[in-house]
């Protein structure tokens, strides 16, 4: 394993544990490509270095029937709607090696950002932050990454000001201070999935492949984007640079197109490269109807959708309100899908409460028939009698 320095971040971190509680799980649905998985989900093409281990699962659950809805992409502006809402943010997660031999990711949870955080002390208002770090060539980044970012978020001079500019130069700190370590593999590399959260303004940083789920009473509402190299815009992005993508792997080497780390793919410092650690911002307004965000790496989003995934994330806070173990069952329940790769799974509710059932009024619908129809109706049954 490759050396490296312990950076311990000055607050408080939660982290989940899993537990080998039988509960409901979904029907996935896509069962006829339950067998078509990928055979690995590596992020190299090279085996990984030996880091650290992580509890392994044994519980698997039944499944059940789900209901499914079309996903939106986008996000809601923070001018839009006009609200007293004030969301109180409380949080569970789970961290699970699954297959593979080692654990690489790693997460951060901070639902009391305010108390941790000089720049903010005065605010009335809650804030919270979470990450998730999908590490690859060992957790070197990951680890460097996860206890460093929100350091860099908060000396930036934009923060708390301009939080969007503050994230992304935090981004590039968090990859050029990694780079200038020589204690640690500055080869590894690790996407990195973020979500400050201000009062009821959320904004989701993300560089590589992680996602961030929205619940909106039921529907999916996808935060951010995956950064793989065969997608449009990566693509166009990654070729104009002198890139090129074999196999849907960028230069031959990553099936991501943006990440920190991974120096060796990597030109001179405040030069463009294909492989990018500039991160995508979306900036949401938190409503009432705002009920949760997932934020998840992509071995849950391998074999599950958004849209399964807020189903169920909203039956399982309904029936216990627990959004620890929610997040234990969406990890179990990926790893019945048979996924390839480690799972963390972060959900963040934005109330107390659990969710609403939703009612949907009945219709009423009439039917009525022709004077042509109820003759030719008249005279086939006189005639059958």
């Amino acid at each position: 394993m490759a050396a490296y320095t312990d950076f311990s971040p000055p607050f408080a971190i939660v982290e989940g544990s899993y537990s080998k509680e039988n509960t409901s799980a979904v029907k996935d649905e896509l069962q006829e490509g339950s067998n078509e998985l990928k055979t690995t989900s590596d992020k190299r093409l090279r085996d990984p270095s030996v880091v650290r281990y992580s509890v392994n699962s044994t519980a698997l659950v039944a499944d059940t029937d789900l209901d499914f809805e079309i996903t939106e992409k986008g996000f809601q502006h923070p001018s839009e709607g006009q609200s007293n809402f004030e969301p109180i943010f409380r949080s569970g997660s789970c961290a699970e090696k699954g297959p593979k031999q080692y654990m690489e990711d790693e997460h951060i949870c901070i639902d009391d950002l305010i108390i941790h955080v000089n720049e903010i002390a005065g605010s009335t208002s809650p804030a919270a932050f979470y990450g998730v770090f999908d590490g690859h060539g060992g957790t070197d980044a990951a680890l460097f990454v996860r206890n460093n970012i929100l350091k860099f978020i908060m000396e930036d001079p934009c923060f708390p000001m301009c939080s969007e500019k503050a994230l992304k130069n935090a981004f590039l700190k968090a990859d050029y201070a990694f780079a200038d370590d020589s204690s640690i593999d500055i080869s590894s590399g690790t996407t990195a999935l973020t979500a400050l959260m201000f009062g009821r303004n959320m904004i989701v940083a993300n560089a590589g492949d992680c996602r961030a789920v929205l619940g909106k009473r039921g529907k999916a509402i996808e935060l951010s984007k995956d950064h793989k190299p065969n997608s449009a815009s990566e693509r166009h992005r990654i070729e104009k640079l002198g890139g090129v993508i074999y196999d849907g792997y960028l230069n031959g080497q990553l099936s991501i197109a943006r990440a920190l780390g991974d120096w060796h793919m990597k030109g001179p410092k405040g030069s463009a490269y294909p492989l990018s650690a500039e991160p995508e911002l979306q900036e949401t307004l938190l409503t009432e109807d705002d009920e949760f965000l997932i934020m998840g790496c992509d071995g849950l989003w391998d074999v599950m959708s958004s849209q399964c995934a807020v189903t169920m994330a909203r039956k399982e806070l309904m029936l216990h309100n627990d959004p620890e173990r929610c997040s234990r069952e969406l990890v179990r329940e990926a790893l019945k899908r048979n996924t390839c790769d480690n799972l963390t799974v972060i959900v963040i509710c934005f109330s107390p409460d659990p969710p609403p059932r939703i009612e949907i009024p009945p219709t009423r619908i009439c039917r009525s028939i022709s004077v042509e129809g109820l003759n030719l109706l008249k005279s086939v049954l006189e005639s059958n009698s």
